[in-house]
């Protein structure tokens, strides 16, 4: 049985603590090639993304991807974002949250989402389960 991973549960639950407590939701995100947002607002590799009820239209937390349409200067865009691309997941009144340790691209041909081993990039310095910190 493959161990389902947190990640999204932990997204979506602080996504739900930031709308219940009237604070704005964001996503960090590391664009790669999955990811699909405005390229023009990219910055560094990396995105921050309003995931407002009312900033988003349709919004989909999955356990795969988080997709939704958002204004971007005034024209709607479709975005998908892949669970793996989310670095964090923050209030931006008070920058509360979680940010996840940055994953490594799978080095098989597997199918995507599979698991592939303990994580034992640096950002996991024991080698062992990548280790989540609350940002306040």
């Amino acid at each position: 049985m493959v161990e389902r991973s947190t990640k999204p549960y932990l997204i979506r639950a602080i996504h739900e603590w930031c709308s219940d407590s009237n604070l704005t939701p964001y996503l960090s995100v590391k664009v790669n090639a999955q990811t699909r947002v405005p390229m023009e607002y990219v910055k560094n590799g990396e995105i921050v993304l309003n995931v407002a009820y009312d900033a988003t239209h349709k919004l989909t937390i999955g356990n795969d991807s988080i997709q939704f349409a958002a204004r971007f200067n005034g024209v709607s865009r479709e975005c998908s974002i892949p669970i793996e691309a989310v670095l964090g997941v923050f209030a931006r009144e008070n920058g509360q949250g979680l940010f996840f340790p940055q994953e490594s691209a799978p080095a098989d041909t597997s199918a995507p989402g599979t698991a592939n081993g303990p994580d034992t990039s640096p950002s996991s310095p024991n080698g062992g389960k990548p280790k989540l910190q609350v940002v306040k």
